[in-house]
């Protein structure tokens, strides 16, 4: 098998697609039932973004280099052992390549995508997988009518079990400590937005000097601003999947926000001879990769100096966290927490954001232990 990518000269209804992910087979002839999965899948399917083509790639290229390895055909879904070839391929990754659970789930999705696909297309009688009912736990504080199903689900029972770690965030202390490394003011203002707004760093990056204003020339009293969030709209704005979204501002914060571009970002502006639409500049006054990687390094850099381990995306879960917390202490009224949460930070499902409370409510245990280890404490004295 051959994976290899598109390049320029690839071209698909009139249309470019650098770096899409091409399978052959030894004879060099394309293979049509994966390209096809490909178009479908990532081009015309739920993919939203090319940052998923090098991953579905190389899970479909090693899941048919393990098959011929094996001199197995992938359309034998009734092969009559007791693995199902998907089966085989899981206990392979994990037993033999000893890969991460997490890894050989993120291969499996795809490998199972590729499956439902062939069904639909009547390639194969049947998918070499089945579905079972597990149970899961939910936390049901603010959406208790989310667990209508009985808090089960219908999982694949190919994929590995895998525990997921709740996310990581900062304190309230280690925030402070966080930017007080800062010296260097962009990079503050970097670490702020991300606190402030909990967009991803690909948001952070492309965020528009446009998207700021002076919030006393705008009339009202709202605390919050809306900013929209529109990657149509010219700015250089980008969310994942190409989604427009609104978020909600601080009238303090984005008074500050605008200090900063009046102020500061100027100095750095004028170091490019090509004007630049995004709110945070490099030290070239150019803005950085929509990657977000140099970003990411900045922030890991100046956690470092406050002694945290520290990225963007944990400013994300920082702010998902502590923006949770005070709505769950002061809800504002009418005000569901998670809906609020959900569409601040863009999650297409809730049940992305659910994971947030589950966070909380370990926290709230945490200080109810404390709580009654200082209440016996005081007994104690007595």
């Amino acid at each position: 098998m051959e994976l290899v990518w598109g390049t320029e000269d690839f071209v698909i209804t009139g249309q470019t697609y650098v770096q899409f992910p091409i399978l052959l087979w030894d004879s060099m002839e394309s293979c049509i039932p994966v390209n096809q999965f490909f178009r479908s899948y990532l081009l015309r399917g739920s993919i939203g973004s090319n940052k998923s083509w090098p991953s579905t790639g190389r899970a479909l290229y090693d899941f048919f280099s393990f098959l011929q390895a094996h001199e197995l055909d992938w359309r034998d879904v009734d092969r009559g052992e007791a693995k199902s070839l998907v089966a085989a391929y899981r206990d392979y990754c994990l037993v033999t390549c000893k890969l991460a659970p997490n890894t050989t789930r993120q291969r499996l999705t795809y490998v199972c995508k590729f499956y439902e696909f062939a069904l639909n297309q009547k390639w194969v009688t049947r998918v070499p997988f089945s579905y079972e009912e597990r149970s899961i736990k939910r936390a049901t504080s603010f959406l208790g009518h989310l667990d209508a199903s009985g808090n089960k689900v219908m999982a694949n029972d190919v994929m590995p079990r895998v525990h997921k770690a709740l996310p990581k965030y900062l304190s309230m202390s280690q925030i402070k400590l966080l930017l007080a490394a800062s010296e260097n003011p962009h990079h503050r203002m970097m670490m702020r937005l991300a606190l402030h707004t909990g967009l991803r760093r690909s948001e952070l990056v492309t965020f528009p000097y446009e998207y700021v204003y002076d919030p006393d020339k705008v009339a009202g009293t709202e605390r919050n601003l809306r900013v929209s969030l529109d990657p149509f709209d010219g700015s250089g704005m980008q969310t994942k999947g190409s989604k427009p979204r609104d978020i909600m501002v601080s009238r303090k914060f984005m008074s500050q926000l605008y200090r900063y571009l009046s102020k500061v970002r100027g100095e750095r502006a004028s170091l490019s001879s090509i004007p630049q639409q995004a709110l945070l500049l490099n030290q070239c006054g150019q803005s950085y990769g929509s990657d977000g990687k140099s970003l990411n390094r900045i922030i890991n850099e100046t956690g470092k100096r406050a002694g945290l381990k520290t990225n963007a995306h944990m400013l994300r879960h920082t702010y998902a966290t502590q923006t949770l917390i005070s709505l769950r202490r002061d809800p504002g009224k009418g005000i569901d927490p998670l809906v609020f949460l959900q569409r601040q930070l863009g999650h297409s499902s809730i049940e992305t954001t659910m994971v947030y409370l589950h966070v909380v409510n370990e926290m709230a245990d945490d200080a109810v232990l404390a709580y009654d280890d200082e209440l016996h404490a005081l007994v104690e004295e007595a």
